[in-house]
């Protein structure tokens, strides 16, 4: 789909079958999606899209919420197509009956023709999937969502829709001060109130990690190599299984007492380190505190 025109993308299938956790991967994608839009809209939702340049890759979730609505889904696609305003694609979203059976008792919600929980469960999933039978023949791509882990259908619609095969993956590394508060977004957080601490030298206390007077007080200390390899090692077993499991950013936080000293001149070093084999960026939260205006 890696194509200059402009993309829709039609999200339908049986519920249950994953719609909303496609729609959250589409958007991180870079698509802009629209949930449970009637497909009598359609039409003038696509003229919409049209007459804007701020939209490439858009995707439509239409379910069966609105019974009376969807049977003009396979119109509306038509119309569009033949009135040449757009090509298409139709995703398709399926599961086996046990499958969904399972996961509606696990979120005790009903599907949409369970007679208002007055009939049985399985009987609301196959009156819904003979109805979805036309869309589903007239689908471009069908996935099944049975045996997909949520990586798994992530990687999936990023083989099929994006152009990218895979996410890219990058790393922040980020210092700061624990009196100033945790950082609550950091995925590893290690404290280097350990260390020796600049602060309690005269001429050293004015200056943050940035200063290669501070950094090198901090990072020739025995202790301190010591550590930082230690650390590094970790880090460099443990970010190939974050990579495995689809992690797309780690955010690394190394925190001192005030985010000037320690925690800087370390955070310095691991981006420095991690940058010869990951993207990476780095962030002093609490710097611009000392630096002298």
């Amino acid at each position: 789909m890696a194509d200059d025109k402009k993309q829709l993308l039609i999200v339908t299938g049986m519920s249950g079958a994953g719609k909303t956790v496609v729609a959250h991967d589409l958007e991180d994608m870079g698509y802009f999606v629209v949930d449970n839009l009637p497909p009598t809209l359609l039409g003038s939702f696509w003229d919409l899209i049209n007459n804007s340049n701020d939209f490439h890759k858009v995707a439509v979730v239409i379910d069966l919420r609105v019974k009376t609505f969807y049977t003009d889904l396979l119109d509306e696609v038509n119309s569009l197509e033949d009135n040449g305003n757009v090509q298409a694609t139709i995703l398709f979203l399926d599961a086996s009956d046990d499958v969904l059976v399972a996961r509606y008792k696990e979120t005790r919600r009903l599907p949409p023709l369970a007679n208002n929980g007055k009939g049985r469960l399985l009987d609301g999933i196959q009156e819904e999937r003979r109805i979805l039978m036309p869309i589903k023949n007239r689908s471009n791509y069908i996935i099944n969502t049975s045996n997909l882990s949520t990586k798994d259908l992530k990687q999936k619609l990023i083989n099929t829709f994006s152009d990218r095969k895979r996410q890219p993956f990058s790393i922040e590394v980020m210092s700061f001060g624990f009196k100033y508060g945790m950082p609550i977004d950091a995925d590893i957080v290690m404290d280097v109130r350990f260390l020796p601490n600049p602060f309690y030298i005269p001429e050293l206390r004015p200056f943050t990690g940035l200063d290669k007077r501070v950094f090198d007080y901090v990072m020739n200390k025995e202790e301190t190599q010591v550590f930082y390899q230690k650390l590094l090692d970790l880090l460099e077993t443990a970010i190939p299984g974050y990579i495995k499991e689809g992690k797309e950013k780690l955010t690394i936080a190394i925190g001192c007492t005030g985010g000037q000293h320690r925690s800087v001149s370390i955070a310095q070093q691991l981006a420095r380190d991690l940058s010869k084999k990951y993207p990476v960026d780095i962030t002093h939260r609490e710097v611009s505190r000392y630096i002298r205006k």
